[in-house]
């Protein structure tokens, strides 16, 4: 397996991807776009999320499926990102026709970031951003879109350091592409005990992250809260203050329980990436998109195949967490070279 052509989540046909940055509240918004209806499903394993409409994508659902997702930062001030979205989608005709209304109606299912402590201008007062950073997150959605401090990731943090906005993918041949896209900003470390070589390491491909491997006999086995994640901040470590939100996609054909099935794979990219991982104070939350664009194979068990779907959207994951924080360490390195 390598990535795709971009290694981004659009590698999977079907998607865009845009952000809209706001650079002096240090927030923003990422918005993955789908060009048709896209059958969807979602996963909650953080004690503490911020979310909206995941209960339309419940296996049992009418629904199932997607027009956007909305990764944003802003708590739960960023919910109203989907709304910014779903209106500048319904203007282009894009969504559900029901009862002949005279508007099309996206679903657009959202998962937000605690960022309001990261820096920047806070004070919006009764007009926060994010409606208008939904809007222009629509507008900027492409194939090629930028990792690191940008977007949803723009005021993230991973333990007491930068967080960021990642993203990565696999071919698997046969038309089956993986991918993932990320938010980073968990309460627990991206890095081993020796503050360099991140988790998800084993999963790195063509040195994507750096190349970085353990030195010597480091081992995993250490204390379960690394000193640089933020649990060692008691007063900080407040629920609802941290989490991982993501959106992983395959271009094969999914039902909606499928999808599901997908995400709660997916999922054990995190655990692989930050430790810990889940916990009470985090909102870790994926969804899970099917394009369809590539049938599986009818001479091979659904479930099996599934099952290395699974496999590949948590090493994606893994890999997309590792790359949002190595992007985001870059760009502040270019920054304070420059005199930024």
């Amino acid at each position: 397996m390598k990535p795709g052509e971009l290694n981004l989540i659009t590698d999977v046909p079907g998607l865009r991807v845009g952000h809209a940055t706001d650079e002096r509240a240090r927030t923003g918004v990422t918005t993955v776009v789908c060009d048709r209806q896209t059958t969807a499903s979602v996963d909650v394993r953080g004690g503490a999320p911020g979310v909206r409409e995941t209960d339309t994508l419940a296996p049992d659902s009418f629904v199932g499926a997607v027009h956007a997702v909305v990764l944003a930062g802003g708590s739960v001030f960023g919910l109203a990102a989907a709304d910014g979205v779903a209106t500048a989608l319904s203007a282009a005709g894009v969504g559900l026709r029901i009862a002949n209304g005279p508007h099309a109606i996206p679903i657009v299912p959202a998962a937000v970031l605690h960022d309001l402590a990261s820096g920047g201008d806070k004070q919006w007062g009764a007009e926060p951003p994010y409606r208008a950073l939904g809007q222009a997150s629509v507008s900027a959605a492409a194939r090629e879109f930028a990792l690191g401090a940008v977007g949803a990731g723009r005021g993230a943090r991973a333990g007491i350091g930068q967080g960021g906005l990642g993203s990565a993918s696999l071919e698997l041949g046969g038309g089956l592409v993986v991918g993932a896209i990320v938010g980073v900003n968990p309460v627990g470390s991206v890095f081993m005990p020796d503050g360099r070589t991140y988790w998800a390491w084993p999963f790195e491909i063509g040195g994507e992250f750096g190349g970085v491997r353990p030195a010597g006999d480091v081992q995993a086995a250490t204390d379960p809260v690394p000193a640089d994640s933020r649990l060692a901040e008691h007063a900080a470590a407040t629920p609802g203050s941290s989490t991982v939100i993501a959106v992983v996609a395959t271009s094969a054909d999914l039902t909606t329980a499928e999808c599901h099935r997908l995400a709660t794979m997916a999922h054990d990219g995190i655990a692989r990436a930050v430790r810990p991982a889940h916990t009470p104070l985090d909102g870790d939350t994926v969804f899970a998109l099917a394009t369809g664009r590539a049938p599986l194979d009818a001479r091979t068990g659904r479930a099996a195949q599934l099952a290395r779907l699974g496999s590949a959207a948590a090493d994606c994951l893994a890999r997309a967490i590792a790359r949002g924080v190595h992007a985001s360490a870059g760009s502040a390195a270019s920054a304070a070279s420059a005199g930024g």
